[in-house]
């Protein structure tokens, strides 16, 4: 039986904080991708778009868009290129590295990355924006934050797909640079084949130092 096509993240909320706010005021969706892997960078991504432009593209070409873990990365690929392709959306991208990660820690990178991702939107900061989650220190707008935002809102769930997509594509990269480790397959996370190749080949340069499997192959416990 062919799998169910994912409920389309709702507008609800974006549509509230748009009917509170003057015509042209600009929000914002916020998510991140890659806390959890031992190599690569943690992504963030953010997408802003006018009321009427959300509404079209919701029923139109990003139907179903959604929580970027709900959906085959074929269907992430598809929704991806639809959107930075759409006229009228505003999109960009934050990194943060793994030396920033091991030099800060995953949350504070987290922040950093979604920093980064709002000030690098085309039209400048937003005026607000709803960011997936736990609230965040360090945004240059004021926030919101919504537990399980990339399914309960629409700008949520763009954000998702540009930093999931992303950073997935930068990890491919990775694999090229550093082969071995499975990279493009597993995406830096701790799979059983990671660990493995981690132990095997040692620690990459793209190897977070600061999590736990990598700074065991750096500093073996002592038996």
């Amino acid at each position: 039986m062919p799998r169910a096509k994912p409920q389309t993240a709702p507008l609800e909320r974006e549509e509230a904080w748009w009917a509170a706010h003057p015509a042209g005021a600009r929000l914002a969706g916020v998510d991140e991708a890659g806390r959890g892997p031992l190599a690569g960078p943690v992504a963030a991504g953010a997408v802003s778009m006018a009321p009427g432009t959300a509404r079209a593209l919701r029923e139109g070409t990003l139907a179903g868009l959604t929580d970027s873990k709900r959906l085959s990365e074929g269907a992430r690929e598809a929704l991806y290129e639809a959107l930075v392709a759409a006229p009228g959306v505003e999109w960009a991208l934050g990194l943060a590295s793994p030396e920033e990660i091991d030099r800060l820690d995953i949350l504070r990178a987290t922040h950093l990355a979604m920093r980064r991702a709002l000030e690098a939107l085309p039209g400048g900061v937003p005026d607000f924006a709803i960011v997936d989650g736990l609230p965040v220190r360090g945004l240059p707008c004021e926030h919101e934050a919504v537990v399980k935002g990339d399914a309960r809102c629409f700008l949520v769930a763009a954000a998702s797909i540009v930093a999931k997509v992303s950073r997935d594509r930068i990890l491919r990269r990775l694999d090229a640079e550093y082969p071995g480790y499975g990279l493009a397959e597993h995406k830096g996370y701790p799979t059983p084949a990671h660990l493995e190749a981690l132990a095997r080949l040692g620690v990459s340069p793209v190897h977070r130092r600061s999590f736990g499997p990598v700074r065991d192959v750096l500093n073996p416990p002592m038996l």
